[in-house]
């Protein structure tokens, strides 16, 4: 007898939605959580896209949404501007929290069990196959035994070693603050904003995501320094966004790191599929994870149910997660990894320049017209051919290469 079908390890987004698919289907699912509390702390604005949402039929209780966007406006280094702007909702900003509740709560509707200060140590093998986990429960070691786990440990990897496979790139980690204030000045409601550059924010940007009720969530993410001293440099000394931020008021802050390296090689293992954080399904222009990992958290759901009813846990069975994750986002993970490479090249000048470059031949209308926010790479496909997206994508590319910076 085993305690569970399948355990999950960690009850964040993808964790929840994971245990939800497979509990939906008709598996006994047990999630493990080492918090005393679902949701908290908080390590992502919670920054979504509608479309992203609508792909996994994942409608939110009025009370989650916080803000719905219509557009974006970004800042280059010297403050130069560049604004996309469409006529309905493309993005929305969740109170995390409430959102990570929300998806346990369907979990556990569905028929999941939760089992919360319960920190998963390591892996239960038999046989070369992982058959559970052991579960420091208060100061209480117990080994729950299943009939295969779903790794959604975030960016910590400890199972990932233990099973002996590759973890995600460290070199391409940055550290990430993110800050709830009150009294910004001089913001559209309906509009993100998003500052580039290297004083700021070297390894990423800025951002401003403005709230109905007159606060806004803030925050950077940065390759080198402590994010905090940055965020304080940009919050008092930016040309644009000290303006804005001038008698703001830091009501909660807190610091995460954040992956941008792309996907790890094998996600899967005898008994063992990894998803989210921990896969680094993340987006390597953004750092965006949830919706990316929330589509692979389905896709691993649905694959432990075939691999239950199909009685096979060995990694040519379990393969098929990884075939049909690639399938779904593998491509776009690809591209973005490049242009994420090309961007961390260039200075503050040549962003200056493409910012200037987007401005002036019309890039605004080609992104409003086709691109999608989640599916990056299809989207630039679809653009390339247009002649201000060629432009710019030609001038990024050859500004690295006149510095020396990218070997064809």
């Amino acid at each position: 007898m085993t305690d569970a079908d399948v355990v999950i390890v960690g009850a964040g987004p993808c964790g929840s939605f994971s245990a939800f698919v497979a509990a939906k289907l008709g598996l006994a699912v047990v999630v493990c959580e080492k918090r005393e509390e679902i949701g908290v702390p908080v390590h992502c604005p919670g920054h979504l896209s509608v479309s992203g949402l609508k792909r996994l039929g994942l409608p939110l209780p009025a009370g989650i949404v916080e803000n719905e966007f219509r557009g974006a406006v970004f800042y280059s280094p010297s403050g130069r501007e560049f604004m996309v702007r469409l006529d309905f909702p493309i993005t929305c900003v969740v109170n995390r929290e409430l959102f990570d509740k929300h998806l346990a709560e369907l979990a556990i509707k569905a028929g999941a069990q939760y089992h919360l200060q319960s920190r998963v140590e390591s892996l239960a093998f038999e046989r070369g196959f992982v058959e559970g986990v052991v579960v420091n429960h208060e100061g209480s070691w117990e080994t729950l035994t299943s009939r295969m786990v779903i790794d959604a440990e975030g960016m910590s990897s400890a199972l990932l070693k233990k099973a002996g496979l590759q973890t995600l790139d460290r070199s391409m980690v940055v550290n990430a603050v993110q800050a709830k204030v009150e009294g910004p000045d001089d913001l559209d409601e309906d509009t993100v904003e998003v500052y580039l550059g290297q004083k700021y924010a070297p390894g990423l940007f800025a951002w401003i995501i403005p709230g109905r009720d007159g606060s806004a969530k803030i925050g950077l993410a940065t390759k080198s320094g402590d994010p905090r001293d940055h965020l304080h440099r940009f919050m008092h000394n930016h040309p644009t966004a000290s303006k804005k931020l001038a008698r703001s008021k830091i009501i909660n802050l807190s610091l995460h790191p954040m992956t941008l390296g792309g996907p790890i090689p094998k996600t899967y293992s005898n008994g063992l599929l990894i998803v989210g954080d921990a896969a680094s399904q993340v987006k390597p222009t953004t750092g965006g994870g949830v919706i990316f990992g929330l589509l692979c958290s389905k896709i691993a759901g649905e694959v432990a149910y075939e691999a239950i009813m199909n009685n096979d846990f060995s990694e040519s069975f379990l393969s098929r997660y990884q075939s049909r994750w690639k399938a779904e986002i593998g491509f776009d993970l690809t591209v973005m990894c490049q242009i994420r490479k090309l961007l961390n090249r260039l200075s503050d000048k040549q962003l200056d320049k493409i910012i200037s470059l987007c401005s002036k031949l019309g890039v605004n209308r080609i992104l409003e017209e086709v691109g999608d926010l989640d599916f990056q790479g299809k989207s630039l496909i679809r653009m390339v051919r247009r002649p201000g997206v060629l432009a710019v994508a030609l001038y990024l590319l050859f500004s690295s290469l006149a510095s020396g910076q990218v070997n064809i």
